[in-house]
């Protein structure tokens, strides 16, 4: 999946794609079969009924992976990662400003995901020695991760998909083992405890988050399908059945341990790993360490992509990001504040993916030029000073309506929907209406000029880079 890495090819600029339909599916599957996303289905019981939480999954599954499809397909289009194409609509400077909230997302990202590694290893070697110190593990699994980030992510990339089989076969000991204890009647008979103030809503909005959390990263991933139909069919259901099947196997696994009638900490790794032993727990520890590993590659990609001026590396750019999130790791307090940390995202995101899918998709009429790698005031993605003042307004207003409808006025459909739609809506009438007067660069004949994918025409595609 990841291009060679050899000292002249940082990742930056496009790439041609060779993956196959199931390949790409096998890479998505493989993807999100990880604990972060596991753990996400021990919030939802008992602030919601059984029931009612299976169903948003399963909903908010198929709700988000059509965002994410679409900004992966503009990346097998172009050849461009995620914060690269966000250059068509915040502008060749403007796209820096969600590149950066990219960045520290991937960020958090990779230190939520590391902490629950560390706190499971630190359980099972607790168990077995008495040794107890979860910060450390939590930063040696992360040290891990950065190595293979930086010299075994074409290795990783090609294990990932059989690390996947395996996952999926001690998952499938999970659910045999939880329902062979409890009928799925006693499941459904869980009572839902009113005081934890939970919805179908908000359990539907955290679903979709971590479908937005993920499509941070879809173009970087399927800029490397040989077609559309492979990058969209692949991504579509891998996506949705690796997010299904784990989120499933988290709340089934959390309701066991509820039915038993101990005690249940929500996202705590601990508490399933001691109900369901110690292959839950390897298989946790494989999951991060292969997710982690294109987490921390996809967060040096972007970096190396959103600028050519300062010429970034990968391998330093790699080095000193890596520093940051072992040290980042070992603040396991961060894992009290998961729901915030979704919540974040989506506020951050779910506008800027609005955007990107209006302009490319509509006004765009599904092409980028290369002058979207011309770092120039002659490129048509300059717009004024460099910046689409209408995207990054639009951005702006859409971020703090997803916070107000999630926190300060809880709306009764969520706050990711609403937000997206008007996101949407907002953006393209102001473009179109202001596009008219010709104002703020942004009505330009090239618009209609079709264009393929970026390194068409290209003499030496080899070398290519994002431009001076």
């Amino acid at each position: 999946m990841a291009v060679n890495l050899d000292g002249q090819d940082d990742s930056a600029g496009p790439v041609r794609g060779t993956q196959s339909l199931l390949r790409i599916g096998m890479i998505w599957l493989a993807a999100n079969l990880v604990v972060t996303t596991l753990l996400t289905g021990t919030l939802f019981t008992p602030a919601v009924s059984f029931g009612t939480a299976a169903l948003m999954i399963v909903i908010g599954t198929l709700l988000g992976v059509v965002v994410l499809v679409l900004i992966g397909n503009m990346g097998t289009r172009t050849g461009l990662p995620t914060m690269a194409l966000t250059r068509g609509s915040f502008g060749i400077r403007g796209s820096l400003l969600p590149a950066a909230a990219n960045l520290i997302i991937l960020m958090g990202w990779s230190w939520v995901q590391a902490m629950l590694a560390g706190v499971t290893v630190n359980a099972l070697v607790a168990e077995a020695t008495g040794f107890y110190h979860p910060m450390l593990f939590s930063a040696l699994c992360q040290a891990i991760v950065v190595v293979l980030a930086i010299f075994g992510h074409t290795g990783i990339s090609r294990v990932e998909p059989w690390l996947a089989l395996v996952i999926l076969v001690v998952m499938g000991f999970v659910f045999a083992a939880a329902f062979g204890a409890f009928s799925p009647a006693e499941f459904a008979a869980i009572p839902v405890d009113d005081s934890l103030g939970g919805t179908p809503f908000i359990t539907l909005d955290m679903v979709i988050a971590t479908a937005i959390s993920w499509t941070v990263l879809s173009a970087d991933m399927n800029r490397h399908a040989k077609s559309s139909v492979a990058g969209v069919v692949g991504s579509g259901i891998g996506y949705t059945l690796s997010t299904t099947i784990a989120m499933l196997l988290g709340l089934v696994a959390f309701s066991t341990v509820l039915l038993r009638g101990h005690d249940a900490t929500p996202f705590d790794p601990a508490v399933i790993v001691a109900e369901f032993g110690w292959p839950l727990g390897v298989v946790i520890f494989l999951s991060v360490m292969a997710t982690n590993t294109m987490v921390v590659f996809g967060m040096v990609t972007s970096v190396v992509n959103a600028q050519s001026r300062w010429r970034l590396r990968f391998l330093p750019t790699a080095l000193v990001l890596g520093i940051i999130s072992v040290i980042g790791s070992t603040f396991l307090g961060l894992l009290n504040q998961f729901t915030d940390f979704l919540f974040v995202i989506s506020a951050f995101f779910v506008p800027v993916f609005a955007i990107m899918i209006a302009d490319y998709y509509l006004l765009k009429r599904r092409s980028y030029s290369r002058q979207i790698l011309h770092e120039r005031p002659e490129s048509r993605y300059w717009y004024l000073g460099g910046v689409n003042w209408i995207a990054v307004v639009v951005w702006v207003v859409g971020a703090g309506l997803s916070y107000l409808l999630a926190y300060v006025t809880p709306s009764p459909v969520g706050a990711n929907i609403p937000a997206f739609a008007i996101s949407f809506l907002l953006y393209l009438a102001l473009m179109l209406g202001i596009r008219r007067s010709g104002a703020l660069g942004l009505r330009d004949p090239r618009d209609a000029q079709p264009t393929g994918h970026l390194l068409d025409g290209a003499e030496d595609t080899s070398a290519l880079r994002l431009e001076d």
